[in-house]
């Protein structure tokens, strides 16, 4: 582990794109989506039995960008998902964001944020640390391409539509990102369940890459090896840990503090 005082800063740059499924589905998500402007979208599917605010905040929302609606009976929309809400949005393939980019964005915060996950399967879990990043102001967020969900539609509902307001980097080799997220003058914590330093009795006010790990498995040993410090959370021994949804929400907060 490296030692807190030494920062180190030189820029490096990483191509990994990707493309993303062209559906969104769901009311929040939809909303969310057209409220963002960061995707393209073709069209919006609404079940002829929808009603509500929300609704109507779409409706309007994609008249005024000159958006087709189209109301269409409720089986279709099941077609695509029995939890669509009634509300269905094609939309353009979204390219992951250049890992490089997303560094040199980053960096240019009051303080950079960037979280790591490693290895979430859950799109459930995924979608809820998008919508805590969102919420506590990370600068994006960076996942692995393998043994772990991509951003899909399930992901999209959970995070309620807070995908489409956070930059989502997809790479081929955590360690290897680490190794140039230190390069970049980022330090690297880990989220762990015991053993690492108590939330709420260290100062988080420099650039961070926060690595949360799986649900089952945590973070990788090799991933701990090559971070600069363990972050716990006090906990009574209760229950043997935290949701890494949870997790990341609490130390999300703390993290933010004074900058939000």
């Amino acid at each position: 582990m490296r030692d807190l005082k030494i920062w180190h800063a030189k820029f490096n740059k990483n191509n990994n794109s990707s493309l993303t499924k062209n559906i969104v589905y769901g009311r929040n998500p939809v909303l969310e989506l057209l409220k963002a402007n960061k995707r393209s979208v073709n069209k919006i599917m609404l079940s002829q039995t929808a009603r509500g605010t929300t609704i109507l905040e779409i409706i309007n929302l994609a008249k005024h960008k000159s958006i087709a609606v189209h109301n269409v009976p409720p089986k279709k929309l099941d077609s695509f998902s029995r939890d669509s809400q009634g509300v269905v949005a094609e939309v353009s393939s979204v390219k992951y964001a250049d890992l490089g980019d997303l560094i040199k964005k980053s960096k240019e915060s009051p303080r950079p944020l960037l979280v790591v996950l490693d290895g979430i399967e859950d799109p459930h879990n995924l979608g809820a640390i998008i919508r805590n990043c969102v919420a506590f102001g990370a600068d994006g967020i960076i996942i692995p391409k393998w043994r772990a969900v991509g951003i899909n539609e399930s992901v999209a509902k959970s995070s309620a539509g807070s995908v489409e307001h956070i930059s989502i980097s997809r790479v081929a080799n955590i360690n290897q990102t680490l190794n140039l997220l230190k390069k970049n003058g980022f330090w690297i914590a880990v989220g762990v369940k015991s053993d690492g330093r108590i939330l709420g009795k260290i100062d988080l006010c420099f650039p961070m890459a926060l690595i949360m790990g799986s649900e089952g498995f945590g973070v990788r040993n090799l991933i701990k090896k090559n971070c600069d410090f363990l972050i716990s959370i006090p906990q009574k021994n209760t229950i043997s840990s935290l949701n890494v949804s949870c997790a990341s929400a609490i130390i999300l907060y703390e993290v933010s503090k004074g900058f939000i």
